[in-house]
C-alpha cells in the first residue's frame, strides 16, 4: 500500500526517532470535525465516503482484498488495520498471511482488461515500534493470497460481491524456489503452482493446506 512518508523519509535524521509509535484507535465514522471543539457540519464517514467510495481504485481494492481475505479466514476485523506491519494478515493460530490484489477492470476508460502480474519480491521488514529495518530482505509471510477481481462486465463489476472474485493460494516456499523471477508471477504462472483459482467460501481450507496446518486458521 501507499504510505504518506517513505522509508526514507522516517529514517532521516532528526524525523519520528524520540517521539513513540502512536496506536490507532478504532473509529465509528460518526465522529465530527470541529474548530477547537466548535462542532462543524461534517463527519468521519462524510471523508470515509469521499475518499474510498471508488472500490476500483488500485489502493482502496487492495485494502478491500485484505478484508475479504480476513473475513474468509475468520481473522477479526474489529480492531484497526496496520499499513505499517511486515505482512498483511495473521491467523489466530499464528499463520502470517500476504495479500495480493489485481484486477482486469480499472475506474478509468480502457480499450481492453487489464493484464495480470502480481509483484511478489522479497522485502525488509519495518518495524514500526523501533523505527528500524531488518537487515536482509526476505518473503514476511507463510502463505500469499492473491486476489483477483475477475469480472470482466463494467457495467455489472461489484467489488462487494464476493462471487466476482477470485483466489489463489500458494506457500511463500514455492515462490522462494522459482527458478525464473524472483519479483512477480503471472496468472498463467500462478494457476498452475497453486492449482487453479478459488471461491471466496473455499480459501479458508485452501491457507490451511498451504501453511500446513491441520487446525482451522482463523
Amino acid at each position: 500500500m501507499n504510505s504518506p512518508i517513505s522509508l526514507r523519509e522516517v529514517n532521516r535524521p532528526g524525523i519520528m526517532n524520540n517521539l513513540p509509535r502512536l496506536k490507532a484507535q478504532r473509529r465509528s465514522g460518526a465522529e465530527v470535525f470541529h474548530a477547537d471543539g466548535k462542532t462543524l457540519p461534517f463527519s468521519l464517514h462524510d471523508f470515509w465516503c469521499w475518499s474510498t467510495s471508488d472500490l476500483l481504485n488500485n489502493t482502496t481494492r487492495g485494502v478491500l482484498a485484505e478484508f475479504l481475505v480476513a473475513s474468509a479466514l475468520d481473522i477479526p476485523t474489529t480492531g484497526v488495520r496496520d499499513p505499517w506491519a511486515a505482512f498483511d494478515l495473521q491467523t489466530i493460530d499464528g499463520v502470517k498471511i500476504e495479500v495480493k490484489s489485481a484486477s482486469y477492470l480499472q475506474s478509468w476508460a480502457q480499450k481492453q482488461p487489464s493484464s495480470v502480474l502480481f509483484n511478489v519480491p522479497r522485502t525488509r521488514a519495518w518495524d514500526p515500534d523501533t523505527n528500524e529495518l531488518a537487515a536482509d530482505a526476505a518473503r514476511q509471510s507463510d502463505v500469499y493470497v492473491f486476489a483477483l477481481l475477475a469480472h470482466k462486465d463494467k457495467t455489472s463489476v461489484d467489488p462487494l460481491n464476493v462471487s466476482h472474485w477470485q483466489f489463489f493460494v500458494l506457500p511463500s516456499r514455492l515462490l522462494n524456489e522459482r527458478k525464473r523471477s524472483q519479483h512477480s508471477i503471472t496468472l498463467k504462472t500462478l494457476a498452475t503452482l497453486s492449482g487453479g483459482p478459488l471461491a471466496y467460501e473455499n480459501l479458508g481450507a485452501a491457507v490451511r493446506k498451504a501453511s500446513g496446518r491441520s487446525e482451522k486458521v482463523g
